[in-house]
């Protein structure tokens, strides 16, 4: 292994330590509504898998699912546990990996994508929460669907727009500033 790949390997572990920290921090900045809080961790992990790409930002949020598992209070509001993970917002846990490897898709081979691409990656990408979140709740809550998705979906639209515009001029700053190149991107 040269020295060129050992630094490499070294920058992408440090970012991958910082995305699933930041997904932390995005848990403490919530907001309880019902029982998902609306949260900034959406925005670190689609930031996540932009950064690092799928295989990356998908070992990233396993940490960070990994440290809520273990007893770290990182889930929402300070929680954490086994029984957190697969309580009723388990699903939009376990989405957020589904979330970072869809993103991961939008700049994998391609670190300087437009701004089309990167939404059209991080609407697909936010969708993949839902996707595992809503039918997740709705199974440990016995929710019908329409309760399920007007607490579990439609609270959220809003602000997953808001979160999506800025999650692409960051990774947009990210790449021009020229910060992404010693993680492997160009």
């Amino acid at each position: 292994m040269t020295a060129d790949n050992t630094l490499l390997n070294l920058h992408r572990l440090v970012w991958t330590a910082l995305m699933a920290a930041l997904v932390a921090v995005g848990a403490y900045l919530h907001l309880t509504i019902g029982p998902v809080p609306i949260s900034l961790q959406t925005l670190f992990v689609i930031l996540a898998g932009f950064v690092l790409g799928p295989k990356h930002g998908t070992m990233a949020i396993g940490l960070y699912l990994l440290a809520g598992a273990v007893g770290l209070p990182v889930f929402a509001g300070g929680k954490a546990g086994i029984g957190h993970l697969f309580g009723p917002t388990g699903g939009f846990l376990f989405g957020f990996a589904l979330s970072a490897w869809v993103a991961g898709l939008g700049t994998a081979g391609k670190p300087d994508a437009d701004w089309k691409r990167l939404s059209l990656y991080g609407l697909a990408a936010s969708l993949g929460t839902f996707a595992l979140g809503i039918p997740w709740l709705k199974m440990t809550l016995d929710f019908t669907w329409g309760k399920t998705l007007s607490v579990g979906m439609i609270p959220f639209l809003p602000g997953m727009v808001l979160k999506l515009v800025a999650v692409v001029l960051a990774y947009r700053f990210l790449a021009k500033s020229g910060l992404l190149r010693r993680i492997g991107q160009p």
